[in-house]
């Protein structure tokens, strides 16, 4: 998903993303940027995992320091969370 949200910064992408690689300091990713990979997440996962609802629920700062692993935190909580229902 990343890469197709990050498609035309290709340089970046082949720089490597680790689970450290921040969306905002090291991606440079803009909110639109965000809402894009927000429409990936639910194509993928549906409900299950609502990424827009994460983010209201951080602080600006929190947003700007979002990292790949994170998401990936938030995710398979989600994930785990639907497992269990």
């Amino acid at each position: 998903m990343l890469h197709a949200v990050l498609g035309e910064y290709g340089g970046v992408v082949d720089a490597g993303i680790t689970m450290d690689t921040r969306f905002h300091d090291d991606l440079d990713l803009e909110s639109i940027d965000l809402v894009t990979l927000g429409g990936h997440l639910q194509a993928r996962y549906g409900e299950l995992v609502n990424f827009a609802e994460y983010l209201a629920g951080l602080g600006l700062e929190e947003i700007i320091d979002l990292t790949v692993g994170q998401l990936v935190e938030h995710i398979t909580g989600c994930l785990r969370a639907a497992e269990e229902r």
